[in-house]
Order: C-alpha cells, then structure tokens, then sequence
C-alpha cells in the first residue's frame, strides 16, 4: 500500500479536520521512530501503520479497532498493516497484543501526541520547539488536562517499550519537531 492509497482510504472514511491532522501527526512521529529505532527502511510501512491507526474512529468509535479490520480487508489491506493498526486498541477495545517495535510505538504515542498537542496550545509560542519535559509532566499530573488522553495507556505503551515515562515523552516531543512548527 501506497501513502497516497493509505490516505483515499483514511479520507472516505474521516472527514473531521481533527481526526486527518492526528493522523498526519501520528504518521509523522512514527516515521520518525522508525528512523531513530533502525527501522529506516520501513519508515514507509510505520507511516502508513500511523495515517491509518484510527481508520474507523470517526464513524464507528464504539467498535474502534474492530471495525477497521473489517474495512481494511474488505479493500485488501496487507494484515501486518491490519494487526498493527488493531492492536494499539489493546486493552481497550480489542485483544490483539501489540508484537513489533512498531506495534508498541503506536499503542504509547496515540494518546501521547493528543496530549504534547494539547500542552503545546496552552504555549504562548504555540509550538513544540520550545515545548520541555517539565511542561508536558506538570500538565500530564493534572488528571482534568487532556483528560480524554489516557495516562495509563501512555504509561503502558512505556513499559511495552521498556522506556521510563520521561524517556517517552522526551522522545516524542524530538520527533513532533521534527515536522511540527
């Protein structure tokens, strides 16, 4: 699957401005995980895992990352694409144990970057490049902040990844700046 098929699909099915600029987000910061971590020949491969991570979010929330496998293979998706994108859902909504690298990347930068974005709003800057560690902790602590970002999927995500919180969060504030203003 092309970028360009990746996104037809992601586009018939989401509409929301919200949901295509998470998913550009997510795409984008797992490109760049798939660089930092050795992966750099797959870069494409992650991208895609992360433009298409929430296919079926916008029309069918209650079945998230059920309904997608469906979709996805009715229009003849590769299934490592299918798993990957199922199983950052695990826990929540599906059972499907995130394996690879790539797969527990997803699972703890979904609700991670939704919660970087929401801090870097409340930024006079409005930027990530001057966004610290401090900041996103200290926002992460108040449980009202964000509250739809789920901490202990983030801090699950970590320990798949056998990283500390800070360690995440650092990593993940370098790749938004790599592509976010």
């Amino acid at each position: 699957m092309t970028r360009e098929e990746a996104w037809e699909l992601l586009t018939e099915y989401n509409k929301d401005e919200f949901h295509l600029e998470h998913a550009q987000i997510v795409e984008g910061t797992m490109r760049y995980f798939a660089r930092e971590l050795g992966y750099g020949d797959e870069e494409e491969f992650w991208g895609i895992v992360g433009l298409l991570h929430d296919l079926d979010f916008e029309q069918y929330p209650e079945q998230h990352c059920i309904k997608s496998q469906e979709i996805m293979r009715a229009h003849g998706v590769d299934e490592r694409i299918i798993h990957a994108t199922a199983s950052h859902g695990y826990g929540i909504t599906v059972d499907i144990k995130p394996e690879h690298e790539m797969e527990k990347v997803l699972y703890a930068v979904d609700e991670l970057t939704g919660l970087i974005g929401a801090v870097t709003l409340m930024r006079p800057s409005k930027s990530v490049q001057d966004l610290e560690l401090k900041s996103v902790k200290k926002k992460y602590k108040s449980k009202g902040f964000a509250a739809g970002c789920s901490r202990e999927v983030i801090e699950r995500g970590a320990d798949m990844l056998g990283w500390s919180l800070d360690e995440l969060i650092t990593k993940t504030i370098e790749a938004l700046r790599t592509f976010r203003p």
